[in-house]
């Protein structure tokens, strides 16, 4: 997927959480991908609700030669609070609409002040992309997708660094090829 490139020279990290709700990632590096930090000296955790997601993962660390903790299952049944990140990422975290800012305060309790969010998912208007091309991939419901609107309410107490609603060329094989909209937001937890 054609993703936001952030300056990481720039965030004070050595924890960093991936949530990676669909796998979305490569072997290809960047922030948005688990390796990358890793291979920088970052503690890196990461969690997924698929258990082929997690094999994925630690055959591609291995690949990489880094380690990863990485844990299968639902936000609300881990924990991930004995040790605050120094930054979230939210990597096409699509969850439940009816759960979706629930989850984003409990990965707020799990940053620490100071800390940086780094968020992209499919936004609304992705719907309109999605029924003029259904191999773009994402959600099918308006519910499941966000709007700057969303995000702002959710991350209330940030300083914003990026905020936007932008198209996008996805090329990630044959179930998210295409041109789609996506949210982007990056933001400082205030202290």
């Amino acid at each position: 997927m054609s993703h936001q490139k952030y300056d990481c020279s720039r965030l004070c990290v050595s924890t960093l959480l991936v949530v990676l709700l669909c796998s979305s990632f490569s072997s290809k590096g960047g922030i948005l991908c688990p390796f990358f930090p890793a291979k920088q000296g970052w503690s890196v955790s990461a969690f997924d609700i698929s258990a082929e997601g997690r094999k994925k993962a630690l055959r591609l660390a291995k690949d990489n030669q880094v380690s990863i903790d990485y844990q299968v299952g639902e936000l609300t049944e881990l924990d991930f609070s004995n040790n605050p990140f120094d930054a979230i990422a939210l990597i096409y975290a699509h969850f439940p609409s009816e759960v979706k800012s629930k989850y984003h305060k409990l990965m707020d309790s799990y940053l620490r002040k100071g800390g940086t969010i780094i968020f992209e998912a499919f936004g609304k208007n992705h719907l309109e992309y999605r029924s003029k091309n259904p191999y773009v991939g994402g959600p099918k419901n308006l519910d499941s997708l966000f709007s700057i609107e969303e995000i702002r309410g959710d991350f209330k107490d940030y300083e914003v660094l990026v905020l936007e609603e932008r198209e996008v060329e996805l090329n990630e094989g044959k179930y998210h090829s295409g041109t789609g909209s996506v949210v982007r937001f990056a933001g400082r937890k205030r202290y």
